[in-house]
This record gives structure tokens, sequence and C-alpha cells, in this order.
């Protein structure tokens, strides 16, 4: 696309419009409230893609309500995370904005700021919240109740007005804010605070919105206190339990005054971080942070000798999901595929599985997928006649298949059958 010509309100860029549609094409996604994919979108690409960029250069782009979805939360309390599906030339307008405002902000994050930012990962923030608990011995395990949905507005507008003086992106940010969600029902439900999870611009704001309220206030307040934060999910490492109450309930009168948001009186903790050193007794003794969990954990030395340390390993609820997943792909019942067919279908995921959950204490994830090895077994005897009834047989065999060709299944490099 070419550069942006003729009298406009705002200087926006065709290129840059295309850029944005293609890392929404690139991340994919669900369907908006009009029911149009990116493949709907693509059939009159050239045309759409120009209509979207004469609104949003001409300031007339409004943008429609948000298709709301409820996810359960994970632990099976019942309860139900909120989740905001935009319409995909929404998430291409969202993802303009976000495309010019992240450079802006992005070089005055915090260094323990991890989430949505370039060259950062999850992984990151778990490996220094292990350095960390190794050498302090409290930990403030920090919830925010609702962060999402309690996120105040005039704040996050002035955190982004102090970054930029383009008027069309706080035009367009502000709009984003106010943009109703709506119900399956087809209700609209408007909304003067919050930002639903599941926008192309919602990451940025609440980091934008965190950096001031937490990041900032933490580096003056309590300049030797260190965190990590991935967007809302905060660890504090404290070196007593008296300064970890302090800091507490200083973070929670700051999150009030920061638009009246609150810790989870039950999901923020204190915890000791017990280990084969630090032998004290606490109410809580471990904690899980970005789908690992910390606690107490034999170790081995390089020479063999074993230890107790505080380390992070799979969490119970992540394991859970994957043996949940194992399930439901019923592969015992897939008779007429090959072996080649399922580890086609099923390696992607558990490559997933590995790369992310296998990078700290591999050996507990092991259990976990050696459901898969099992459900091997079952459609061996459930494929071939010579194996009914004879389970050893079957995973002999199978096992034989395994040291042939090791690498068929990417989970057999830590776990053959």
């Amino acid at each position: 696309m070419s550069r942006t010509s003729g009298p406009k309100s705002f200087e926006i860029s065709k290129h840059l419009v295309f850029e944005a549609y293609l890392r929404v094409k690139a991340n994919r996604g669900a369907a908006g409230v009009d029911g149009e994919s990116i493949e709907q979108f693509e059939a009159d690409l050239r045309g759409n893609l120009y209509k979207l960029w004469n609104r949003l250069s001409s300031g007339c782009y409004f943008p429609p309500p948000v298709r709301m979805v409820e996810i359960p939360k994970p632990g099976g309390s019942g309860k139900v995370r909120v989740l905001g599906v935009p319409t995909v030339a929404d998430r291409i307008a969202q993802t303009v904005v976000a495309m010019v405002l992240e450079p802006m902000v992005e070089p005055v994050f915090h260094p323990d700021s991890y989430g949505y930012r370039p060259r950062r990962s999850a992984l990151d923030a778990v490996e220094v919240c292990r350095e960390r608990c190794w050498s302090t011995d409290w930990v403030i395990d920090m919830d925010i109740q609702g962060f999402f949905d309690n996120l105040d507005h005039e704040l996050v507008l002035k955190a982004v007005r102090h970054h930029t003086d383009q008027r069309w992106i706080w035009l367009y940010v502000e709009r984003w804010l106010k943009a109703p969600l709506q119900r399956p029902d087809g209700s609209l439900l408007s909304r003067d605070r919050g930002s639903p999870q599941g926008s192309a611009i919602s990451p940025l704001l609440s980091n934008l919105f965190m950096h001031y309220a937490f990041d900032l206030w933490m580096a003056r307040t309590y300049p030797g206190v260190r965190f990590e934060r991935y967007c809302d999910d905060v660890v504090v490492h404290c070196r007593s339990e008296a300064e970890a109450h302090r800091v507490r309930e200083a973070i929670a009168g700051r999150m009030a005054e920061c638009g009246g948001l609150l810790l989870h009186p039950d999901k923020t903790r204190l915890v000791y971080c017990k280990d084969g050193k630090r032998r004290g007794s606490a109410e809580h003794t471990s904690f899980t942070f970005l789908g690992y969990g910390f606690r107490v954990r034999k170790a081995r030395t390089k020479r063999g000798d074993y230890f107790f340390s505080f380390n992070p390993a799979i969490s119970d609820e992540a394991a859970k999901r994957i043996r949940a997943q194992i399930r439901r792909w019923r592969l015992h019942l897939r008779s007429g595929w090959t072996l080649e067919q399922l580890a086609r279908e099923i390696n992607p995921v558990v490559r997933g599985w590995i790369n992310y959950y296998g990078r700290f204490f591999p050996s507990s994830l092991v259990t976990s997928l050696n459901r898969i090895n099992d459900y091997l077994v079952r459609w061996l005897v459930q494929k071939y006649k010579r194996f009914r009834g004879r389970w050893m047989r079957a995973r002999d065999a199978l096992g034989k298949h395994a040291s042939v060709y090791p690498g068929l299944f990417a989970h057999w490099k830590l776990v053959k059958p």
C-alpha cells in the first residue's frame, strides 16, 4: 500500500495499516460481533483496508461493540473470566495504534516488567524469580482482584497523553476503552472502567497503567525490594516476614489510590521460601507464578549429591490441564490412523508444553506426558488383534518402535514407553 495522500485530519500511513493487518492475520483469532473471519475480510482486502485507513485518518472511526466471551477459570471454582473479542477490522485498527505507541513507551518500562514485551518472556520472569527466591526468604504472591475489569480510564488516558502528543492516539484509545461489550443474547453492556482481555491494545495499556501504578512507585518507595511483574501477575521478594507485611500493606494502599483497585484477600499471600537451609515454619510455603509451582524440591548437584532447594516446576493446575487435553485427544480410538499421523497431530502441542514447562525441573512434566504413552499402548491393543489382552507385549512393541524412531513423538525425548 502506498503512503497517505490528500488532506486528512491525521497523518496515518497506509503501509502501517497493511503491516497491522499482517500481524492480525498471523495471530488469527475468532470473529467479532459481525461474525466476519479473517478469510472473509480478505475477500475484499484492498477495499476493507482502504476503508479502515480512510476512517482512521479522518477521525471518524468508531469501534463496534466487543463480543463478550466467558471462559471458566482454572480450578473448577465455577467462576468465569470475561474476554472481549473485537472484529477483524477493529483488531487491525488497535494494532495500528499499538505499533505507534509501543516504541514510545517500551524504553521507559521497568526492567522487571516482562508481560507482552518484545524480547522478553514468561520464562525469563520465572528464571529471575527462582534466583531471587534463593537469596530472599519471603515472597508476596500478589493478586489484583478483577484487574482488567477495573482499570481506571482517566488514569490510563493520562499515562497515554504523557507519552505522546498525537491526538488520534488519544481519541481512539478513549473510544476503545468506552466501547460496549455485547453479551451472547445481543444486549450491550456499557463500560466506564476496565479494558477487556483479548484486544490488541489492552496488554500495552495495562502495562502502561501498572508502570505508573506499581513499578515506578516500588522503585521510589522500596528501592531495595525486587519484584517480577507479568502484566497483573506480580511476585515481590522481601528479606523478612515483618518487611513482607509492611510492603503488602503499602501496596494495598497504593492500589486503592490508583482507581480503587483491591488486592484479592485470599489469593494475595505471604510465602516463606522454605528449603534445606531455611527450616522455619509458616502458613504458606509454596506459590504459583506463570504456570510454575514454587516450593521445596529434592535436587541434585553436578557431583550427584542430593539437597533440598526452593525451585519451580510445572504447577499442579497446569499438569491437570495437560492431562485433560491428552484425554480429549482420545488417541486410543483412532484405530484408522497410523503412528505417524498421530504424531503429526499432537507433536506441535506437545513441543509447546515441553518448551515451556520443561525449562525448569522437566522431570515433573514426565508423569503427565507418560499418559500419551498409555494411550498409545491402548491404541495398539485396539488396532491389532495380536495385542488384544496383551498389554505388556503392546508396551514392549511401542518401546521397540521408540528405539528405532526416537524422534517420532516429541515427548519421547523426555519419557520413552
